[in-house]
């Protein structure tokens, strides 16, 4: 494995591909979503909330694992639960999707369940 770098020098990346292990299959999924980092976390929001499938394989197993260019981690979920880290999760990522993006990012910013993945 390459050596590794903070996140906040990867926030540049559009996408990054996290890893969670099907809690009914045990087998890998892999799904490419938007993500924001304060440098120590990665911040996902989850459109679908806790009906997203992602989120609920996170729930069973908290361990995945995240890619983002040609750097891989092993990270650790959590869904984020403290007012002001929920509120920087949305920040972080509507900064940096919603001058790029056609339409309206508000909605989802307000109510998509925030997740935070932390290196192990």
């Amino acid at each position: 494995m390459t050596e590794q770098i903070p996140f906040g020098q990867l926030n540049g990346e559009q996408f990054c591909y996290l890893t969670t292990t099907g809690r009914s299959s045990g087998e890998p999924r892999t799904i490419e979503i938007w993500f924001g980092t304060d440098g120590r976390r990665l911040y996902l929001l989850a459109g679908g909330g806790e009906k997203a499938h992602w989120v609920r394989n996170l729930r069973a197993r908290r361990e995945a694992s995240v890619r983002i260019a040609a750097q891989e981690f092993a990270v650790r979920a959590a869904v984020v639960a403290e007012p002001e880290e929920d509120a920087l999760a949305r920040r972080l990522l509507l900064e940096k999707y919603a001058p790029g993006y056609g339409g309206d990012l508000s909605g989802w910013g307000r109510t998509a369940l925030p997740v935070a993945l932390e290196p192990v």
